[in-house]
């Protein structure tokens, strides 16, 4: 049996409790480790985005897909306030360079692949959620523009994510800039990404990006201190 203390996504103080475990002390003896791995991970991971979200400010925190507890980091980067981004690969459609490069044909440059890509592409399938990673303020300059001209033609209003790979805040506020003077601004979602630390993150402030990405928000993440006390047993 279990008596819950703090609701999921609660805040703690140093010697509070979080819950208590009723039953056979051998059972909870088996359990202690891996309920403590689980809970202080977990809850590290959670208590880390908190953080990088008050930093963040306005601007969305989210994790990547590199975890070393697949859905479990995902759910405590939820719980902390953070965005989950995609799950997996099935999930929704994401351009990375590898994508673009395995779709290239003969001598196409990257543009044109872009705009080939985003011209064929099935809006109805993904045009809610997709996702194209670009290097260069002229490759998301093509990414919105083609996207906007398709998305007139068939009538919809979805934003399409512009990843900023490795762009840094300063290239990501041009791109914000040429964006908005071009009209485009409205098509899409400026996510900045690569190289993303906690302790950065102020130098995206005003940079016009919508969310940042990284890693460490579920990466090597130290686990909440916690510890199993017992009471009696049977």
């Amino acid at each position: 049996e279990i008596v819950r203390h703090v609701t999921e996504g609660g805040e703690i103080s140093e010697g509070g409790v979080i819950l208590e475990l009723l039953g056979n002390s051998v059972q909870v003896l088996q359990a202690e480790r891996i309920l403590l791995n689980i809970l202080g991970g977990l809850s590290g991971i959670a208590t880390n985005v908190a953080l990088w979200s008050e930093v963040a400010g306005e601007i969305r925190v989210a994790a990547t897909r590199k975890t070393d507890w697949g859905l479990l980091d995902k759910w405590a980067v939820h719980v902390g306030g953070g965005l989950t981004h995609r799950l997996s690969r099935g999930d929704s459609l994401m351009m990375k360079e590898n994508d673009l490069a395995a779709t290239k044909r003969g001598g196409e440059s990257d543009v044109d692949a872009l705009t080939r890509v985003v011209s064929s592409m099935d809006m109805d399938e993904h045009a809610e959620f997709t996702v194209f990673e670009v290097r260069e303020t002229e490759q998301a300059l093509v990414v919105a523009s083609t996207w906007s001209r398709v998305q007139k033609i068939r009538g919809g209003r979805e934003r399409v994510v512009i990843l900023l790979d490795n762009m840094g805040p300063e290239e990501a506020r041009r791109v914000d800039e040429i964006l908005s003077e071009s009209g485009l601004r409205q098509w899409c979602l400026l996510e900045g990404s690569g190289g993303v630390g906690l302790d950065s993150l102020s130098e995206w402030t005003g940079s016009g990006v919508d969310v940042v990405s990284s890693s460490a928000l579920n990466r090597g993440v130290a686990p909440l201190d916690l510890s199993m006390l017992f009471e009696g047993g049977v």
